[in-house]
């Protein structure tokens, strides 16, 4: 009987665990689409026209950026500063925006196109979020898949920077979208069962799904039934 009481204890201090850091990451995660979305405006205003010129070398630039966010997020994990390093990245983020959106706005049925990739990302992530949730199961199995697919992903946006090619792209955002749909039902999973345990890396996890689930969806929409003048 002892023996049992003490797993039945064990799983719920696991459970009161989980719940804690699901809730503060779902918080920060609403405090971190502030600064993205005051980013996206900013960038709606920007000149992006270097970046379209050299894009090698805005894109090592990017990363650059981002890997030192990225290391800055990692190494504060623990305190405050980790959560306003990952705020100042969503801002960065958000400013990177700013070429889709103004591309995306320039066409007729543009502003609905947001709003339909905003609100297709959503339910996505509420529709996947809810099943890890409630049922509690261990998606863990897939993550090697995804990781293989998403190294593959990234080769193949590489290569078509210097090909250009409109129907490869297509097929990259198709294929982007069931990724970063599988990494967040992997990431909230991962979560509700104990394997993560730092709501700052939790949130991190997760808004980087969301963020390329919307911005792919998007390219996607604009791809597919942008009306042009």
């Amino acid at each position: 009987m002892q023996p049992d009481l003490q797993m039945t204890s064990r799983t719920s201090d696991l459970s009161l665990s989980s719940n804690k850091v699901l809730r503060n990451t779902y918080m920060l995660l609403g405090l971190s689409m502030i600064p993205t979305v005051i980013g996206a405006m900013f960038g709606l205003s920007m000149d992006f026209s270097f970046m379209a010129q050299h894009p090698i070398v805005g894109f090592i630039g990017m990363m650059a950026v981002m890997f030192g966010l990225f290391w800055g997020i990692n190494a504060n994990r623990d305190n405050g500063l980790g959560v306003a390093l990952l705020l100042a990245m969503t801002f960065f983020l958000g400013l990177l925006l700013g070429p889709l959106l103004q591309a995306a706005l320039h066409l007729r049925n543009g502003a609905q196109l947001v709003g339909m990739a905003a609100g297709g990302t959503g339910a996505i992530f509420f529709g996947l979020a809810t099943i890890a949730t409630v049922t509690k199961k261990d998606f863990g199995f897939i993550g090697k898949f995804l990781f293989i697919g998403l190294i593959l992903l990234i080769v193949a946006s590489l290569a078509n920077m210097f090909f250009q090619i409109p129907a490869m792209q297509l097929t990259i955002s198709a294929i982007a979208v069931l990724i970063f749909s599988g990494y967040i039902l992997y990431d909230v999973s991962r979560i509700v069962t104990g394997g993560e345990t730092n709501y700052i890396m939790a949130t991190l996890a997760i808004y980087l799904d969301i963020y390329n689930l919307f911005v792919n969806l998007l390219q996607l929409l604009m791809a597919l039934t942008g009306e042009r003048d």
